[in-house]
């Protein structure tokens, strides 16, 4: 039987990494928030041009990506520069009774419709949806972060799921993930689970960190 004193600090340390990982997203979700519309712009400007010179981009020719909501870094400038490259862009769908995602493909002024959690998603029928597996890229919203590879997201876990294969892969790891965020997001070091994905790559307004 495990001693009681091991069973004991095992569960106060899950209960200490529950309330710090509690506090750091509930900080970091107020931060984004508060950005002015002008610094939100200048943001998702400055993390185009930080992405789109980067070998990962040029070289992608699926590419993920999100709808910027609750004070994100916003993504759709990539939207019709890709279409303009001849790339194709997708957006995550959450699967009917399930929670992984598929991707399906996206342009700009196409329909989309709320899932159950309210978030939108392209009207498209679902032979024409990707898995994670068959995309380039994987442009991934994110919560915090530090310069080790760590994500923290909302804490659905959809991602994870999602990405969960590459936990048994040592080649052919499709597709690169790249977490956006503010540089505001940025931790020292996160409290991390053995089911978390670890990203290739994290970009900013700033910078781009190479994990």
């Amino acid at each position: 039987m495990p001693d009681d004193s091991i069973l004991n600090n095992t569960a106060n340390n899950v209960n200490i990494n529950r309330h710090y990982n509690a506090d750091i997203r509930q900080l970091k979700r107020a931060q984004r928030r508060i950005l002015s519309s002008t610094a939100q712009l200048q943001h998702a400007q400055a993390l185009y041009q930080n992405t789109i010179k980067e070998k990962i981009w040029r070289n992608s020719q699926h590419i993920a990506l999100y709808l910027a909501n609750d004070g994100e870094i916003d993504p759709c400038l990539f939207i019709d520069y890709a279409d303009l490259l001849g790339k194709k862009i997708y957006l995550p769908i959450l699967a009917p009774l399930k929670n992984n995602l598929y991707f399906a493909p996206y342009e700009a002024g196409q329909r989309l419709k709320l899932n159950r959690f309210n978030i939108a998603e392209p009207v498209c029928h679902p032979s024409k949806w990707k898995t994670a597996g068959q995309l380039d890229l994987l442009l991934l919203p994110l919560v915090a972060f530090d310069t080790h590879g760590n994500r923290m997201g909302m804490g659905g876990g959809f991602y994870d799921r999602t990405l969960a294969y590459l936990q048994h892969r040592r080649f052919w790891k499709k597709p690169t993930l790249v977490g956006l965020a503010h540089e505001i997001q940025k931790v020292g070091q996160l409290n991390t689970q053995r089911w978390d994905i670890p990203l290739d790559y994290i970009i900013t307004e700033k910078r781009c960190y190479r994990v």
